[in-house]
């Protein structure tokens, strides 16, 4: 029957073997444990949902990046979640619907998005937060000085690893088109012209505006549109962009920008802070601020969250709300990019640890002698079968024992030592 079955996995799915797993697994505990020290109440939410519960919560890119099942008991159409946040959404108007004061919830999951484009899907380990109840700038700075302590306490640190929030604020951008009295498709043409930071598009764009090319504050709007993507740098380009902003309308939402980059730089956060004003991503879902963390070795943002008001609101519930998600695998991979070839270096996600041990002999004592390894709070295992000292030593190196010992002698010679190059024997 094998030699008739593909063995292989569908296209974007993936296995991680042994030391691949314990690094995934170290660093979303690693997460975890900052998020609930923070005063965030761990949960679990299901793989799947109807997706028209699942549906209220997502923007058009989310629907349409779900993967859609029937329920064989109902008929009824399931979704696999591409976004983990409209469950803590649903949760919170649902058991806490109750609750005066902010909601702290933090997560691990999976998720699946379809990638048209590549006509796959796409799994992703995920650990995130979502706060609910505080509205900006206190909940902003909150949910960011947590995500990069979370993301330094796993390792990716600055300077090592150039820790980058960057900030952006999709309100700016409801304020421009609605300053343009664009038509609906103009503005999405003019998102799409402004992501790509394309002049030629933006002119384009800008000639179907309903206002009359002729008036003063056409000329003025149509500059600040065209300065968008020039916009873009440290915070201090947040004064020079008030200076510019062609209504108070938009003065007020980059003053509002000012005052979280404010707030979250006297939390002396461990990053570096960048503003981008030309940030369209996500319009359809959030609706203040915006913000996605890079770091050397991953060329995918490591962290991407915002403030969504809205959400709660499509499930019953008006509250202000703001949270991100971690994405964990492309932390490990930049955390395995920075230690390729350092043989030195212990791997934070090494399967076994320094005080792992593999016990041989003969099996009755070995046994006995793992369990009593196991007993004192040390990662402890038998051979159970006979194989020469050799393969003994290649097979511990393969597993992540960083000890063997002879089943009978003292368990007491074997504390751990400072990690060495292969298992060390007594």
């Amino acid at each position: 029957m094998v030699d008739t079955v593909s063995l292989r996995l569908p296209a974007g799915m993936r296995d991680f073997a042994p030391r691949a797993a314990a690094s995934r697994r170290r660093i979303a505990e690693t997460l975890l444990g900052v998020f609930e020290r923070w005063g965030f109440a761990r949960v679990i939410t299901p793989a799947f949902e109807y997706e028209e519960v699942l549906g209220l919560g997502l923007g058009a890119s989310g629907r349409a990046a779900a993967l859609k099942f029937v329920e064989p008991s109902s008929g009824r159409v399931v979704a696999f979640r591409p976004d983990i946040t409209p469950q803590i959404a649903r949760l919170i108007a649902t058991r806490f619907r109750d609750e005066t004061g902010p909601v702290r919830l933090c997560y691990e999951g999976t998720v699946l998005r379809l990638d048209r484009g590549a006509r796959s899907q796409r799994e992703l380990i995920q650990a995130g937060v979502e706060l609910a109840g505080v509205t900006a700038p206190q909940g902003d700075a909150e949910v960011i000085a947590l995500g990069t302590e979370a993301l330094a306490a796993a390792g990716l640190d600055l300077p090592t690893f150039d820790l980058t929030i960057d900030l952006g604020h999709l309100g700016l951008m409801r304020e421009v088109l609605a300053a343009l009295a664009l038509s609906e498709a103009a503005s999405v043409a003019m998102r799409a012209a402004i992501g790509k930071r394309d002049p030629r598009a933006m002119d384009e764009v800008l000639r179907s505006s309903r206002i009359a090319p002729v008036t003063a504050s056409y000329e003025k709007i149509a500059r600040f549109v065209r300065a968008l993507p020039e916009l873009s740098g440290e915070p201090g380009v947040l004064a020079v962009a008030v200076r510019q902003a062609p209504t108070p309308r938009i003065r007020r939402v980059i003053s509002d920008l000012r005052e979280i980059v404010k707030v979250v730089e006297a939390r002396k956060v461990p990053a570096r802070l960048h503003v981008d004003l030309a940030e369209v991503r996500g319009f359809d879902y959030y609706t203040g601020v915006r913000f996605q963390a890079f770091v050397s070795g991953a060329a995918e943002p490591v962290l991407q969250g915002g403030r969504y008001d809205d959400l709660l609101g499509r499930y019953g519930r008006p509250s202000a709300a703001v949270g991100f998600a971690i994405d964990v695998e492309a932390a490990a991979g930049a955390l395995e990019v920075s230690r390729a070839g350092d043989s030195d270096v212990a791997e934070q996600g090494d399967v076994g640890g320094d005080a792992s041990v593999l016990v041989v002999g003969e099996t009755a004592v070995a046994v006995a002698v793992a369990r009593t390894l196991r007993a004192s709070g040390r990662r402890a295992a038998p051979l159970l079968v006979l194989m020469p000292d050799p393969e003994i030593a290649a097979y511990a190196a393969r597993w992540g024992y960083r000890e063997i010992i002879r089943a009978g002698e003292s368990v007491l010679a074997t504390k751990p030592r400072a990690r060495k190059k292969g298992p060390r024997k007594t």
